[in-house]
C-alpha cells in the first residue's frame, strides 16, 4: 500500500514537472521566432509608424510586433521618459510581456524542484528514523535449531543455564514458594567461546521466542533514540508473553557511568538508565529471562550487576583438551573425516582455541579435502589447516629468500626449540619450519604447553625465556650487530608477559603483591617502578638463555642445519635429533 500511494506521488510530480517544462519550452520556440534589430533600426521604424505594439520589460531586450504582425527583439534603453515618448508616436506599450512570465515558470520550476527533493528527503529520514527505534532482530528459527546437544564444552555453565528453562516455562510453580526468579544472566569470557550458542539454546529448550540484538544497536548520535529502541526491544518481548532477550557485546552501552559533577547525561547513560528500569519492571511471574554477553565484566557499571537486573554471572572458558575432544567430534559429525584421523591428537595440538576456532579449523580442512578431490577430510588436510590458522598460508614463491636469510631464520627457530626442549620438556614442539607465511612470518616453531587450570610463575619465566631464545641464537651465530627485526612478535609476548606478572599476578617480589592495575586506574603510582625491575628480570632470563644455547651450540647447529636442508622438521625428528643425555 505504502508503495502504490509513493508511485501516485512520484507520478504526480513528474506531470506537473512535465508541464512546466512544456510551458518553458514553448515561450522559449515562441521567443526564438524573433528577429533581433539594432535599436536604431527600431526607432526608424517607430518613425516610419510601422511598429504596433511594445512589450516593455526591464530584461536586456524588449519585444515589439509591427503592424504587418512581424515580431522583433531590441535592445533595452532603460530610459526613465521611453514608454511617455512611445506613446506619444501613437504605439501601444504593455508592460505585462511574456519576458517575466518566463522567468517565473522558470522560477517555479527550480523551486518546485527543490521543495520536492526536500520533502522527500525528510519523509525519508523521518521513515529511517522511526524504523531505527525497532532495530531488533527475531530470530525464532535459529532459536529453536540449537539445543544443549549442540554445545560442547562448558558443562557447568550449561547446567547453570539449564536450570532457567524450568524457570521461564513454570514461573508460578515457583513465585508460590516466593522466590525471586533471576531478571538476567551475564555470560562472559574470551571471544568465540559459544556465548551466543548458550543463549539460543536457552530460548531453544525453553520454546519461547529469541531476540537477539547488538550493544551497539543502541548506541545513536541522537539524544533519545538508544532509550526508545530499548523500551520498544523489551515491549516486543512483553508482547509474546515469555522470551529470552539477548544483549551481545553489553559493554557497548552498559560501561561504567562517569559519574560526572554537573548531573548531564548523555545517550548513553540515558541507554543505559532505560535498560535498568526495564529489568526493574518484571514481575517474577513473566517467564522473561534477559542474557548478556561481553569479554570484560570489569568494565561493566555496578548497577548492572547487582542482585535484581543481572543476577548470576557465568565464565564461558575456552575449552580444555577434553572439551577440544567433543567440540571436534561435534563439528567432524556431518563431515566424512577418515577413520584413522585422530581427533584426541588434534584436540592436544591445539590449546587456548576456542570453539569457533576449532570449527574455523575444521572447515578450513574440509575446504582442503574438497580442493584436492578427496574421498575424506585426512589428518593432513587438518594439518595444512592447522597451519593456515595458526600461521597463514604457506608462501609458494620463494625465490626470492637468500640463503643467509633462510640461514638466520633456521638458527632462530633452532633456538625456540632448543630451549623450549631443555627448560620446559614437558611441552610439546609440534613443528618447526623456515617457510614464510602470508601472515608476515618468516617461520615459527608450535611450541604447545601443558593444559592447566593455572600457570605458575616458572611456567611464565620458561614462556619469557623461550620467546627469547629466537634472538639468543642469532646474537650467538651472527654477533650483537647482526641481529634481526625477527625478534619482534617475541619481545612483545616476553613484555606483556612480564607486564602481567608484575601489574596482575604480584609475581615480583620487588614490585610486591598490590594490583598495580587498580592503582593506576586511581593515579597512584608511576610506571617507572615496574619498567626497572621488568628490565632487570628480562635481561637475566636473556642471559640465562644465551648460556643454554652457548653450551649445547652442536645441537642448536644440528637442528639448524636439518631446517635448512629440510625446511620443516616435526616432533618425532626432533626428539631423534635431541639426545637427552648429552644436553647441558
Amino acid at each position: 500500500m505504502n508503495k502504490i500511494l509513493n508511485y501516485k506521488k512520484l507520478i504526480i510530480f513528474l506531470s506537473i514537472l512535465t508541464i512546466l517544462t512544456v510551458s518553458f519550452v514553448i515561450y522559449n520556440m515562441n521567443n526564438s521566432k524573433a528577429v533581433k534589430i539594432s535599436y536604431t533600426e527600431f526607432l526608424n521604424k517607430v518613425q516610419n509608424n510601422e511598429v504596433s505594439t511594445i512589450y516593455y520589460s526591464e530584461d536586456e531586450f524588449i519585444k515589439f510586433i509591427t503592424k504587418d504582425n512581424r515580431t522583433f527583439l531590441t535592445e533595452n534603453p532603460r530610459t526613465f521618459d521611453f514608454k511617455e515618448k512611445m506613446l506619444l508616436k501613437g504605439v501601444s506599450v504593455e508592460e505585462n510581456s511574456s519576458v517575466p512570465i518566463a522567468n517565473t515558470i522558470a522560477g517555479i520550476v527550480s523551486f518546485s524542484i527543490i521543495a520536492i527533493f526536500i520533502i522527500m528527503i525528510a519523509q525519508k529520514k523521518v521513515k529511517s528514523s522511526s524504523a531505527s527505534l525497532v532495530s531488533v532482530h527475531y530470530d525464532s528459527e535459529n532459536a529453536t535449531s540449537v539445543t544443549f546437544q549442540n554445545i560442547a564444552g562448558n558443562e557447568e555453565a550449561k547446567e547453570s543455564i539449564s536450570e532457567l528453562v524450568d524457570f521461564i516455562q513454570n514461573p508460578e510453580k515457583y513465585s508460590r514458594f516466593n522466590v525471586r526468579l533471576p531478571r538476567g544472566v551475564i555470560l562472559y569470557g574470551p571471544p568465540g567461546t559459544g556465548k551466543t550458542l548458550m543463549a539460543k539454546a536457552l530460548a531453544s529448550e525453553a520454546k519461547v521466542p529469541f531476540f537477539a540484538v547488538n550493544g551497539s544497536d543502541f548506541v545513536q548520535v541522537y539524544v533519545g533514540v538508544g532509550a526508545a529502541r530499548i523500551r520498544d526491544l523489551f515491549k516486543k518481548a512483553r508482547d509474546k508473553g515469555k522470551a529470552v532477550i539477548f544483549i551481545d557485546e553489553i559493554d557497548a552501552i552498559g560501561k561504567k557511568r562517569s559519574g560526572r559533577a554537573d548531573g548531564a547525561s548523555d545517550e548513553r547513560d540515558q541507554t543505559l538508565n532505560a535498560l535498568l528500569s526495564e529489568m526493574s519492571g518484571f514481575k517474577d511471574s513473566q517467564g522473561i529471562i534477559v542474557i548478556a554477553a561481553t569479554n570484560r565484566l570489569d568494565v561493566l557499571d555496578e548497577a548492572l550487576l547487582r542482585p535484581g537486573r543481572f543476577d548470576r554471572h557465568i565464565e564461558i572458558n575456552l575449552p580444555d583438551v577434553k572439551a577440544r575432544y567433543e567440540i571436534l567430534k561435534l563439528y567432524s559429525h556431518k563431515r566424512p573425516v577418515a577413520k584413522d584421523v585422530d581427533l584426541f591428537k588434534v584436540a592436544q595440538m591445539t590449546p587456548y582455541f576456542s570453539g569457533a576456532k576449532l570449527e574455523n579449523l575444521m572447515n578450513e580442512a574440509a575446504i582442503l579435502a574438497a580442493k584436492d578431490n578427496a574421498d575424506f577430510i585426512t589428518f593432513e588436510h587438518i594439518d595444512k589447516a592447522f597451519n593456515i590458522v595458526v600461521a597463514g598460508f604457506e608462501k609458494k614463491e620463494r625465490s626470492h629468500i637468500s640463503e643467509l636469510d633462510k640461514k638466520i631464520t633456521a638458527f632462530h627457530e633452532a633456538g625456540h626449540a632448543l630451549i623450549s626442549k631443555i627448560i620446559a620438556p614437558e611441552n610439546s614442539v609440534k613443528k618447526i619450519t623456515i617457510i614464510p607465511s602470508t601472515k608476515g612470518a618468516g617461520g615459527y616453531t608450535l611450541n604447545i604447553p601443558q593444559d592447566k587450570m593455572f600457570k605458575t610463575k616458572k611456567d611464565l619465566l620458561n614462556n619469557i625465556k623461550i620467546a627469547l631464545g629466537g634472538r639468543a641464537a642469532e646474537e650467538i651465530i651472527f654477533g650483537k650487530d647482526n641481529i634481526t627485526t625477527g625478534a619482534y612478535s617475541d619481545l612483545q609476548h616476553a613484555t606483556n608477559t612480564l607486564i602481567s606478572m608484575a601489574k596482575e599476578f604480584g609475581m615480583i617480589e620487588e614490585i610486591g603483591l598490590l594490583s598495580y592495575t587498580l592503582m593506576e586506574s586511581h593515579n597512584l603510582i608511576e610506571s617507572t617502578t615496574i619498567i626497572k625491575h621488568c628490565r632487570e628480570i628480562i635481561n637475566n632470563a636473556y642471559s640465562e638463555v644465551v648460556n643454554i644455547l652457548q653450551n649445547n651450540f652442536n645441537l642448536l647447529e644440528k637442528i639448524a642445519l636439518v631446517l635448512i636442508e629440510k625446511e620443516t622438521i616435526f616432533e618425532e625428528e626432533l626428539e631423534k635429533i635431541i639426545c637427552y643425555e648429552n644436553l647441558k
